[in-house]
């Protein structure tokens, strides 16, 4: 297909799709390491507008159409696709805290960090309300839409044409979950860093298959929609178990 993008030279396959991978995955990955440092996150922000921006500064309406931003009548499976990630948040939660408890091998519990600039004193009655809803809103835009454009769609489709659709889920899933060992995997405490290599793994086993049902639910839908609802769902639900069960 022509004229899916607005430069002539550029096109999907495995090339653009690898450069995306790291133009976005590595600066990405030095800043959340340097937050969880810091405990400053304001930065990583920057990261996930540039990636809701980027499909529609590279992007011609066609390629747009193509890479799934496009309305779906299939509005049931857009509520099933936020459902889904909730789902898959409570399972990963609950595995989590059944395999490490309250240590910081519990990935949710070495993410709730990112929190910590929450006085304690506030995380009471309807403050704690607020506060759940203000960084619930924050953990279901930001990073939904900016890592769904990116992974489910830009970088999804530079493997298409090489791989088929399948594989290149598969691809794509694969980058997003290493760049989350950012997240947890390789972490920061009591002044030192550590990998925790099991559950670094098992982390990313997990974001591999998040990755997988967001694909599903893009799918399901015919729109990058579902794959960002699910995705928002997913947030939600941590957001949930982070300040009701963690905090």
């Amino acid at each position: 297909m022509k004229n899916l993008f607005r430069f002539r030279k550029l096109q999907f396959n495995w090339q653009f799709g690898l450069t995306l991978i790291l133009l976005f995955g590595i600066p990405r990955f030095l800043l959340v390491l340097e937050a969880n440092r810091t405990g400053n996150y304001n930065f990583t922000s920057i990261i996930f507008v540039i990636m809701v921006l980027t499909p529609f500064l590279l992007l011609s309406n066609k390629g747009r159409e193509l890479i799934g931003i496009k309305w779906t009548k299939n509005l049931k499976w857009l509520g099933i696709s936020f459902v889904l990630g909730v789902f898959a948040s409570t399972i990963i939660f609950f595995l989590g805290k059944y395999l490490y408890q309250e240590s910081i091998e519990n990935w949710f519990v070495y993410i709730s960090k990112s929190y910590s600039s929450i006085p304690v004193d506030e995380l009471k009655g309807d403050n704690k309300l607020v506060y759940f809803a203000m960084f619930a809103g924050i953990g279901m835009t930001f990073s939904p839409i900016g890592e769904e454009l990116l992974y489910r769609g830009l970088i999804h489709q530079s493997f298409v044409p090489e791989f088929g659709n399948n594989k290149a889920s598969i691809l794509d899933s694969l980058a997003f979950a290493i760049v989350h060992l950012a997240h947890f995997g390789i972490v920061h405490a009591s002044g030192n860093w550590k990998f925790l290599f099991v559950p670094a793994f098992l982390w990313m086993t997990l974001m591999f298959l998040a990755s997988r049902l967001f694909f599903y639910s893009k799918n399901k839908t015919g729109s990058i929609y579902g794959a960002i609802l699910s995705h928002a769902g997913f947030n939600f639900a941590m957001t949930y178990f982070i300040f009701y069960y963690i905090l």
